[in-house]
């Protein structure tokens, strides 16, 4: 389930590097913010690191108290947000095996 979601949420980032209307960002931090809570959640007890990096990022997408970083820097943001969440997907199917 947290595979399917992590894909979803990096193609949901990647999408913000396009010209869309400013409800689609409103509505990719909504989704981020409730994402990267139940990642959290799911790190809490395996590993510290990787749960309070979910929090952080829960804090920086949350909906409620914009942070204005700008155009340029949220994209940047955005990508390196989606690699990481790849990367994390990965990472999981190593320890897996």
């Amino acid at each position: 389930m947290q595979t399917i979601l992590k894909l979803l949420l990096a193609l949901l980032l990647l999408l913000c590097l396009v010209d869309m209307p400013y409800g689609y960002y409103q509505f990719v931090r909504f989704v981020a913010c409730i994402a990267f809570g139940y990642f959290a959640f799911g790190e809490q007890e395996k590993q510290t690191k990787w749960a309070l990096f979910y929090i952080a990022l829960a804090i920086l997408f949350q909906p409620f108290i914009k942070i204005s970083l700008g155009r340029v820097l949220w994209n940047v943001v955005d990508v390196i947000v989606a690699v990481i969440l790849l990367y994390s997907i990965v990472l999981n199917k190593k320890s897996k095996r």
